[in-house]
């Protein structure tokens, strides 16, 4: 591929830095370009980039977040196909060849490195991670091998368009996988090996990350496909109501009030549903047009 970016994130990656950049280098062909976003680090992060003279340094005056650090690297890429990976020597440059070469085979948008289960991640995201692979398999209606993996190439023009919907956290890499996918772009994935991280520890909290899992889920939810959980529910919450209703009928020859509350409660669920999935579907027309 002649002319491609790589696009990398780096908060307080001092350590991963020194083994990922000298292998990225040796690997590097013409026409490519490479991209360091130094999100506020208060290491020696931007020390260790500005000894390469390849690479071009991006800095944050403060910690933005890894979603953010993404769109300013993404927005000052000069080439179409960009490349993200992760500055913490996770991902392995034998799989860096093997996604650019999968993307370039066919007319794919997106193609993501997806981590095999033998792949070294962190046991606290596990369960969140496959509580969320599970809801937006459901929602997008298709089996996604890996939802945020941090290893991916996509072209510029197709993921520009949704930066005012993308978040500037964590979430980045799932909400723009979502994305693709109920646009109907081209999506790959190759099966990838992952290593322990060098340097910091991983700053993940079990409640904290919990807790923004569900905020996650909730909002993948109301944002992509809301009418697929609030139809099943309401319709759910109805028919509880008539049944109970013709119990009460049967048992105490009226139609108890809890039964009529059920019913009403299950037509407002199905109508805010409606109203839900139009309101995501504008949201989603006038960001992309803009």
């Amino acid at each position: 591929m002649q002319n491609l970016t790589v696009v990398i994130p780096a908060y307080n990656e001092e350590h991963g830095l020194t083994k990922v950049l000298p292998e990225l280098i040796e690997n590097l062909e013409n026409g490519w370009e490479v991209i360091v976003v130094d999100d506020g680090s208060t290491d020696k992060t931007a020390e260790i980039v500005k000894g390469y003279k390849k690479i071009q340094l991006v800095k944050h005056p403060y910690n933005k977040g890894y979603g953010a650090a993404l769109k300013t690297g993404i927005r000052a890429a000069k080439n179409e196909a960009i490349l993200l990976m992760d500055s913490d020597g996770q991902h392995s440059i034998k799989d860096f060849h093997r996604i650019i070469k999968k993307f370039g085979e066919d007319d794919y948008d997106l193609v993501i490195g997806a981590r095999s289960t033998e792949a070294y991640q962190v046991k606290t995201r596990v369960p969140g991670k496959f509580l969320l692979t599970k809801t937006a398999e459901y929602l997008m209606g298709t089996k996604i091998k890996d939802l945020n993996s941090g290893l991916r190439i996509f072209k510029k023009s197709k993921v520009v368009p949704f930066f005012n919907i993308l978040p500037n956290s964590f979430s980045f890499s799932t909400t723009s996988t979502l994305a693709f996918l109920k646009e109907a772009f081209n999506v790959a994935y190759i099966d990838i090996e992952t290593e322990k991280r060098e340097g910091r520890k991983s700053s993940v909290k079990f409640a904290r990350d919990g807790s923004r899992t569900l905020l996650l889920i909730t909002r993948v939810i109301m944002l992509f496909n809301p009418l697929k959980i609030f139809f099943p529910v309401s319709v759910l919450t109805f028919a509880l109501g008539v049944l109970w209703g013709l119990y009460g009928v049967v048992i105490f020859q009226r139609i108890p009030n809890s039964s009529v509350i059920l019913m009403v409660f299950g037509m407002f669920l199905f109508f805010f549903g409606m109203l839900a999935d139009q309101t995501a579907s504008i949201r989603r027309q006038i960001h992309v047009s803009e």
